[in-house]
């Protein structure tokens, strides 16, 4: 019987430490493993993948990074040595801490397994680097205070923009979006996960309750809530990417207070219209929500083609209504009708992971049959056999599609132990990698096109997309040390 894969994504969140391995970020180079770095590539491809991980989330933290306060760039040169004066968003800057949890990730995995030269070499170091992008991210942080369906509160929460000083980023209105809010939640508890840092966990589940305070709430013709997370508490439309990507958080703070009676207050809009408050444990809260979010987009945004549309749309007034209850102001709801695309790889996985952790919680046999056909779906839709390269899939590279991409895979992986179907669609992104890397990786870095190099017109890449092939050679790494062969 196959065994089950550490996976990256099925987080227990049980407290480790961090404080093993050097304490120095500076004093270690990309190729510092603990040995030759060319032996240790060539020994087999679970610590090759590693330490290009590694290698390439070096040189990306070297290239994009800069000062005490770690200002990102969003783009670098590496022909010209040149960094945009733009600064990353607060989604691009999560791409690092990704990045960095997955390479923690896999050092534990490999560690496990006798490779601890690896381990003694970076895990400190990472750890270091992890807790200074967490101290930073506060550059984008703000104060606001929001009217929501069930109350009126003030937030400090992540707006898009970086500002010049910590905690006074702009947050209100449009500024600050709730998928940003909720990829950060899931890279906070995997933080925790990897080094039992409290204020991970503090954060993640403050940042959770922001978020669901943005749930639509308020009550359809036949009683039953319209539910959805809107884009942000500036938007009406509802998207896949405020909706999906929270799934897997959920059921992870529900594991995490499976076993005992913590509560937590939920807000909510009684059969009757009147807002109402009620005491639930924690662990069954968490879990009644991600099975709500799931079931809202699989009902509204779910084609006929087996992936997931881009967001509900369709009003006919978009801007944000309020309407009085017991004399106290509340946002209404925004009626919706129409599924808008197009399909991108992203709101697909990020489900896709949902239903896999779903599965693993409840047994409920939906969620199997969905993780399967989902996967299937999913890699039929975007991946295109190459006509160049025989062998070889293409994935649409254009736009942010290079991230997005890197959460499809990451579903597969967490879909791998309970569908190992999904082991040839891991597989090419296995390929894609190892081409892009043997065949065009310049001064440490590779090109947004892994299949066919650089624009010789525009060598500018975004930091993002770094991070983002780091993080994927880290989550290879650990899939291919858990795998059963």
């Amino acid at each position: 019987m196959k065994s089950l894969i550490l996976l990256y994504l099925s987080l227990t969140l049980a407290s480790v430490t961090c404080s093993d391995g050097p304490s120095s970020w500076k004093n270690q180079g990309p190729a510092g493993d603990g040995g030759n770095m060319t032996d240790t590539a060539n020994a087999d491809i679970s610590g090759r993948n590693l330490m290009r991980a590694i290698e390439i989330a070096d040189e990306a933290v070297a290239r994009y990074f800069s000062g005490d306060d770690m200002a990102m760039a969003r783009f670098y040169n590496p022909y010209t040595d040149v960094r945009s004066e733009e600064k990353g968003s607060v989604w691009m800057y999560t791409a690092a801490i990704e990045a960095v949890n997955a390479i923690l990730h896999a050092l534990e995995t490999q560690q496990a397994q006798g490779q601890h030269a690896r381990y003694d070499a970076h895990f400190g170091r990472y750890c270091n680097l992890l807790h200074r992008l967490y101290d930073n991210l506060a550059y984008y942080q703000g104060t606001f205070e929001l009217t929501s369906f069930t109350q009126t509160r003030e937030w400090s929460v992540y707006g898009v923009h970086r500002s010049s000083s910590k905690g006074t980023a702009n947050v209100a209105g449009i500024e600050n979006v709730y998928d940003d809010q909720q990829w950060l939640v899931r890279e906070l508890l995997h933080s925790y996960q990897l080094t039992g840092e409290p204020r991970y966990l503090e954060q993640a589940e403050y940042l959770t309750s922001y978020v669901l305070d943005g749930w639509d709430c308020t009550r359809d013709e036949s009683g039953e809530e319209h539910g959805g997370i809107p884009w942000g508490p500036g938007y009406t439309t509802k998207h896949a990417c405020s909706n999906g990507p929270f799934i897997s958080s959920l059921v992870w703070l529900h594991e995490r207070y499976a076993d005992n009676n913590e509560e937590i207050t939920h807000r909510y809009i009684g059969t009757n219209g009147n807002r109402e408050t009620k005491a639930m444990k924690k662990s069954d809260y968490y879990l009644q929500f991600a099975e709500a979010v799931y079931a809202w987009q699989k009902k509204h945004l779910l084609r006929d083609d087996g992936v997931y549309d881009d967001f509900l749309g369709g009003c006919r007034n978009c801007e944000i209504t309020y309407e009085i209850n017991n004399g106290v102001r509340y946002r209404a709801n925004t009626p919706l009708t129409d599924r808008v695309g197009p399909p991108y790889s992203y709101n697909t996985g990020a489900i896709l992971s949902g239903a896999v952790d779903l599965y693993r919680v409840t047994q409920k046999a939906t969620y199997l049959d969905d993780l399967k056909s989902l996967s299937n779906n999913s890699f039929w839709h975007f991946a295109k056999m190459s006509e160049t390269l025989p062998g070889y899939y293409v994935y649409d590279v254009s736009g942010f599609n290079n991230w997005f991409n890197g959460v499809l895979m990451r579903a597969y992986v967490a879909a791998y132990p309970f569908y190992d179907q999904v082991g040839p669609y891991i597989n090419t992104y296995q390929q894609n990698l190892d081409y892009g890397y043997d065949n065009f990786l310049h001064n440490g870095l590779l090109p947004p096109d892994l299949l066919q190099g650089w624009n010789e017109d525009n060598h500018n890449v975004e930091g993002m997309f770094e991070f983002a092939f780091a993080a994927e050679y880290a989550l290879l790494a650990g899939y291919e040390s858990t795998k059963e062969n």
